[in-house]
């Protein structure tokens, strides 16, 4: 654990002369969506007196068909999707803005390929942006997380494994703030838990770059449901635009300590991908390899999508994923199977 400590000073110091820059920092527009599905266009926006009122949604109709390897089943099922987000804020007159917001999504039961899971599933939140940032109270633990991570893969694409295993509580506080080119932001859950992170992205030429790095201390339940394990992790990702064309590459690594044998679990990871558009269509390619107790760790996910009009888009996925780790008679992960999902989405 002493050598996480050491990287989150070494985080926490960057940050800090980050924050020294002269440039003042600028307060952040505030997103709830940590889901795959988030729309692409402008919000709808209106005013109720002084107050502006923004709403997002998505619709999507995936069908899914489904091959495990580990039960040697095959299963096609077709599915429903549908989530918003909807935000209120005003300026005071010291121009603060406050504001709070709320999203929410609805899946059916056999949709556990989006990050939402099934039912009913919201995140809420109030904010206060001001020069220095914005500072957010609810349900904020993918503050960072957004704002660090790879390119999400195009259409019904899913990468798995692109993550730390370990995750923070629903409930904390978080800040974001804009200094320049740089976006710094922190997270800590009910837990003590936290996360911590930036990102640095400006164009050069013909091309845009963007680098970042978070540090995350968290919890991971094995598998099996019983066992809980103490998550510290450092993730990197690289990303490069020219023309129509992104490249990403991102590397991780985490250390899970057994919270009751004390033993240590190391797990190193490698994603990479590439996305371009070709008039209304868009395509997408990634690979994911790496390693947990000696064990190997395996994704890939390919995606495309088809714009048939404003908001209304054809999507295609397939996505494939493999990882066996057992330790200690624990079993930490077990996983073999691949999806394919075409689906029909609205966006607003």
């Amino acid at each position: 654990m002493t050598k996480f400590a050491t990287i989150a000073l070494a985080c926490g110091s960057a940050m800090g002369s980050f924050a020294l820059m002269p440039a003042a920092a600028q307060a952040q527009d505030v997103s709830l969506n940590y889901d795959r599905l988030s729309s692409l266009e402008e919000p709808i926006a209106f005013d109720l007196g002084q107050v502006t009122v923004e709403v997002t949604g998505v619709i999507d109709t995936p069908v899914i068909i489904e091959f495990d390897e580990l039960t040697d089943d095959t299963s096609i099922e077709a599915e429903f999707v549908g989530n918003f987000q909807i935000s209120a804020s005003t300026q005071l007159a010291n121009r603060w803005n406050i504001g709070v917001a709320y999203f929410g999504q609805y899946a059916t039961a056999a949709v556990d390929t989006f990050d939402g899971g099934a039912d009913y599933s919201d995140n809420v939140a109030a904010f206060v942006g001001t020069s220095v940032g914005t500072v957010l109270g609810g349900n904020v633990n993918g503050q960072v997380r957004e704002l660090t991570r790879r390119q999400r893969g195009v259409g019904n694409a899913f990468l798995a494994f692109d993550d730390f295993y370990g995750s923070l509580d629903d409930w904390g506080g978080a800040y974001q703030g804009r200094f320049g080119p740089t976006v710094l932001a922190g997270v800590v859950d009910e837990n003590g838990d936290f996360e911590l992170g930036g990102a640095f992205q400006r164009p050069i030429g013909q091309r845009d770059i963007r680098f970042s790095a978070r540090y995350r201390q968290s919890e991971f339940v094995a598998a099996d449901g019983m066992i809980a394990f103490d998550s510290s992790g450092v993730g990197l990702v690289g990303e490069l635009v020219y023309g129509s064309t992104l490249y990403d590459v991102g590397v991780g690594y985490e250390t899970l300590e057994n919270r009751l044998t004390g033993a240590d679990i190391d797990r190193w990871f490698l994603s990479a991908g590439a996305q371009t558009q070709l008039g209304p269509v868009r395509l997408s390619g990634e690979a994911h390899f790496g390693q947990i107790d000696g064990e190997d760790e395996i994704s890939a996910a390919l995606g495309a999508s088809y714009d048939i009009a404003r908001g209304l888009s054809f999507n295609l996925g397939v996505n494939y994923q493999k990882a066996q780790a057992v330790t200690d008679t624990v079993t930490v992960i077990d996983t073999d199977e691949v999806k394919a999902i075409a689906s029909l989405r609205f966006s607003f």
